[in-house]
């Protein structure tokens, strides 16, 4: 597993998710994707699941027009593979 990528929620709910696969998704090097995290050139937005998707987070991920979704439990384990659109 590569680095974490922090995801914020509220009320405050650290999740912590692999890096390396959303950077695949956006066509980034690991190490590229976490630094324009950082420096907040890469959008994202956490969804928390209600009714049977309750206990699941939806993080999607922006960059240069390019979107990387995943879905996460609780402990930042990946529900299915990493979704990605152009």
């Amino acid at each position: 597993m590569g680095k974490s990528i922090p995801v914020d929620l509220n009320p405050r709910l650290d999740i912590e998710i692999d890096a390396a696969p959303v950077a695949r998704a956006l066509g980034l090097e690991e190490a590229a994707f976490l630094r324009l995290l950082e420096q907040r050139k890469i959008s994202q937005l956490c969804e928390r699941g209600t009714g049977e998707d309750e206990g699941l987070y939806r993080a999607s991920f922006y960059h240069h027009g390019r979107r990387a979704r995943v879905v996460v439990d609780r402990r930042g384990r990946m529900v299915g593979e990493v979704e990605q659109r152009a």
